[in-house]
């Protein structure tokens, strides 16, 4: 299995903790955020990682260097990250979408017993997105209205009174699913709005074309997002363990 790591962006909602590097190389424990989901893709059983790079980029191809050990980990420049929406950054990258791969934010830290109840799911429909539940849900979080274990819609603007859960920033393409997303990719990035595009319109708009996108819940695993000051003062104290 294959990863793709989007972590392009500075975290501007982290200054002043990112003036001078980007958020996924904030410390947590004895490394970083980054080397944090690297360790776990490693333990859990991935092959390959490709992490896409924006602001400071060289910092992260230096992160990437120091690694050793048997999962091969490639970074891949946006140049254009300044301008443009991460949805350019997954059409930049659509030829590692060859086969069946893992999507995830440079943000999400993940357990191991969490990435390996996604690598177990049942292959029931080529696109899956990770969800979470919790009693309310805000204008910040990822929200998703489910049809069964279906995906209806899945976006911050999704009214928080028609929310059934949450994604967690991890999604997973099997059989059809990484051409089913390239194509997606392709006819987004051809219209004037594509470059400001989410990379979760492309699967909101999947989702409401073809029915093909699936959900797996995660409830009980731990994860943390780390979009602000408070998130990452708040990073759960398993992922800060060495």
């Amino acid at each position: 299995m294959k990863a793709i790591i989007l972590s392009a962006g500075r975290g501007s909602r982290l200054l002043p903790l990112t003036e001078t590097r980007p958020k996924c190389l904030l410390e947590i424990g004895d490394t970083t955020i980054l080397g944090r989901q690297l360790d776990t893709l490693e333990v859990g059983g991935v092959s390959e990682v490709v992490v896409v790079t924006g602001f400071m980029a060289a910092l992260v191809e230096e992160e990437v260097a120091k690694r050793s050990g048997p999962m091969k980990v490639t970074t891949f420049y946006n140049p254009f990250y300044q301008i443009a929406d991460n949805l350019a950054s997954c059409w930049m990258v659509r030829e590692h979408m060859d086969s069946d791969f893992l999507l995830m934010n440079g943000d999400t830290l993940f357990e191991a017993d969490l990435l390996a109840d996604v690598m177990a799911s049942p292959h029931v429909l080529p696109v899956q997105v990770t969800i979470d539940r919790k009693e309310a849900y805000d204008s910040d979080d990822m929200k998703v209205q489910l049809d069964g274990k279906r995906l209806a819609a899945i976006g911050k603007a999704l009214p928080a009174e028609k929310a059934d859960a949450e994604s967690i920033g991890m999604l997973r393409f099997t059989g059809e699913g990484p051409g089913i997303y390239r194509a997606k990719l392709e006819q987004m990035m051809r219209t004037p709005e594509g470059v400001s595009n989410w990379f979760l319109k492309a699967i909101d708009a999947i989702a409401n074309t073809t029915g093909q996108v699936g959900t797996f819940s995660i409830e009980g695993r731990r994860w943390n997002e780390v979009d602000t000051v408070e998130d990452y003062n708040g990073i759960d104290a398993h992922f800060r363990q060495s």
